[in-house]
């Protein structure tokens, strides 16, 4: 007869079920807004797969990416064109430091911009095609509308569906619409420079917390977007891709990509699509995430998720103090 000892008690497979899901993590990957000169360097200078990672930018751009991230000055870094591949190249940086010494993610994620570095993470695209294309990515951007014609604006303590509201009345045949569905928050809308500013009026007329204009070059998510977005949609058919590694949620929808036509598409569709960045999050927290990485410059993202979900842990890695934190999380 079997001893009791040797049957599972069903506490003891509560027990491991939790310690499972304890372990199921999810790197995610800031985006445009959170450069700062300086960052990488310190990485760049201590581990050599940093400064590889770095030195490839480099290489594949035509000019010292390295020394605008490390040196500047700020007003080049902020360049559109410039802050897309300087912040793809640090999340990956920090990424390649970070492999083999904490475990793999069961899922990635990635605001704006760093959906590519979510897609270099999981495979689908090679760093340097995903830094030529982001380079692209800005520069379409930026020349879709003329400076001052659009603009962005934060709305602070206000549901989304008083924010909806809001941009309808505002638009007045203008376009004004959510652009970053970041948390229950914090919501930032998007258009016709006229229309966010009547938008920002009638959300602080109406309750919310806080509503500011954004010192913005262009009115990023929104269908003012679309000559970048058709621009964009010729550089990503051309690029070779393969199926994801991990699953890869999509800020445009908030749902898990596993194949890389379906990765491309929603890339496309997110140049004029809102980032659905609260729903993307509470879907890695449907499947179980318990612990999320941010991997990259700042920790705008572990701000968010403290909006979103206080309970779960968030550690950021952008430089060797942050990284050192990760590290010994990890290991206990």
């Amino acid at each position: 007869m079997m001893e009791s000892r040797d049957v599972p008690s069903a506490a003891t497979s509560e027990v491991d079920a939790r310690r499972l899901a304890a372990r199921k993590i999810a790197f995610i990957f800031p985006g445009q807004g959170s450069q700062f000169v300086g960052m990488g360097k310190e990485l760049a200078g201590k581990y050599s797969i940093a400064r590889q990672t770095f030195e490839e930018a480099d290489e594949a751009l035509g000019y010292k990416l390295s020394q605008v991230c490390f040196e500047g000055p700020e007003d080049r870094l902020r360049l559109t064109e410039i802050t897309q591949p300087a912040i793809l190249t640090v999340s990956i940086a920090a990424l390649r430091i970070l492999e083999g010494r904490i475990p793999k993610p069961s899922l990635v994620a990635g605001h704006s911009l760093g959906e590519y570095s979510a897609h270099v993470a999981s495979g689908t695209m090679s760093f340097a095609d995903a830094l030529r294309t982001v380079r692209n990515r800005g520069k379409y951007m930026q020349e879709a509308v003329p400076v001052g014609v659009g603009t962005m604006a934060a709305i602070l303590g206000m549901e989304l569906e008083k924010v909806v509201a809001v941009c309808q009345e505002a638009a007045q045949g203008e376009v004004c619409a959510p652009a970053n569905i970041n948390s229950p928050e914090q919501i930032v809308i998007s258009g016709n420079t006229a229309a966010v500013e009547r938008g920002a009026k009638l959300a602080d007329e109406r309750g919310a917390k806080r509503a500011k204009l954004l010192p913005v070059s262009a009115p990023f998510h929104c269908s003012l977007m679309k000559p970048a977005q058709d621009r964009l949609e010729a550089d990503l058919d051309a690029l070779k891709t393969q199926k994801p590694v991990y699953p890869v949620v999509c800020n445009v929808e908030a749902f898990l990509v596993v194949d890389e036509r379906r990765a491309l598409e929603t890339l496309v569709a997110q140049v004029t699509g809102s980032v659905k960045w609260e729903q993307s999050m509470r879907l890695l927290i449907g499947q179980g995430v318990q612990t999320f990485v941010e991997i990259g410059p700042g920790k705008v993202l572990c701000g968010l998720m403290k909006q979103i979900d206080r309970s779960k842990t968030c550690l950021n890695v952008s430089d060797e103090a942050s990284l050192n934190k990760a590290l010994e999380h990890f290991a206990s």
